[in-house]
Parts: structure tokens; sequence; C-alpha cells
């Protein structure tokens, strides 16, 4: 049987397992408040063991059936941004991607090649006929890359998050198998 989170490659990147030698990036990515302008799933890193810790929850992905990938610049070989898959449902082959990028490299169609090399692996991989994707109503070039990708809308997710004493909507997205493949 084949891995289910296998190492990608696309022109530009290289999307590997995470590892213990990436806490210094995990830890400087997680700290950035522009990076975490829109995460409000968790609070911004201020030590180097949050990071630690991070890397430490998706050790064994294969068994656990959620995953880290970290994206790495191939010319500089330079970790630049992460993404992954959790909430997997094998019975109905749903799975919810994350993602974040190094905001030195917004705009310059990386992570839409990330997402790309991830949601061909899910799908033939995992095995997903439903791909999910959660955005905060303000992060417009986040809702902007998954509309690209021919994600849909499909409406917004009242109160998703609760951070720093506030309830954050978030716009819900799917991509479902038939229409990545039309």
């Amino acid at each position: 049987m084949g891995k289910f989170f296998p190492e990608l490659e696309t022109n530009r990147l290289t999307l590997r397992d995470i590892i213990g030698d990436d806490a210094d990036f995990i830890y400087k990515h997680f700290s950035n408040e522009k990076v975490c302008e829109y995460l409000y799933d968790e609070e911004i890193y201020t030590k180097k063991e949050e990071a630690i810790e991070l890397i430490e929850s998706y050790i064994n992905s294969e068994e656990k059936g959620y995953n880290r990938w970290v994206l790495v610049e191939k010319s500089s070989q330079e970790p630049i941004g992460t993404c992954g898959y959790f909430l997997w449902d094998k019975v109905n082959n749903i799975a919810e991607i994350g993602y974040d990028l190094w905001h030195e490299f917004w705009g310059l169609g990386y992570m839409k090649e990330a997402l790309t090399a991830a949601i061909e692996s899910g799908f033939t991989n995992m095995n997903l006929n439903r791909i999910n994707a959660h955005v905060a109503l303000e992060n417009e070039k986040s809702a902007n890359t998954l509309e690209s990708l021919e994600f849909k809308r499909e409406g917004i997710y009242r109160d998703k998050h609760l951070f720093r004493g506030k309830y954050y909507d978030h716009y819900s997205y799917s991509l479902l198998k038939k229409d990545w493949y039309e």
C-alpha cells in the first residue's frame, strides 16, 4: 500500500514531511504577525517549544491520518511555508486542507503550485472525494487562491474560531474530485 502523504515535487518546490530540524523555521514562521494575521485557530508563538510541540504532533502522520508538509523552495533549499490535511473522514472520503506561506513569497504563485500538488495527492493517495478549506473573511488573497483552483465558496461558517475573546466567521470552501478532473 502506498503512502497517504508522500513527498511531492513541483517546478519550484519540494513538499516534504515536517521534521525536528524545522523547529527554527516553524518558530520564525508562526511567531510572525504578518504570516499569522488570519490564523485564528492558534495564538502567535512566543517560544521555540511551541514549534517543537507542533512538529511532534505531526510525527507518524501515516498512522495518525493527518499531516503537514514543509514547502521547500528548490533553488535556495529554504523552507517557505507549510500545508497539509486534517479532519480526515475516511468513511465519506473528505478531508480539510490548511496552508500558510512566508509573507515575502505572497503573490508569486507558490501556494497555488503547492496546493495543486497537495490536491492531486489527496484525490489519488488518500482517495478523497471532497476537500474542504476555511478562510477568514478578511483574507482575500487566500480566497482568491482557492477560487483559482476551482474551490467553490459554499457559504459562511459562522463563529468558527474563538480568538482573543472574539469569534471569527470563515468562508467555507470545497473542491470535489469530479470538478478537479473535469
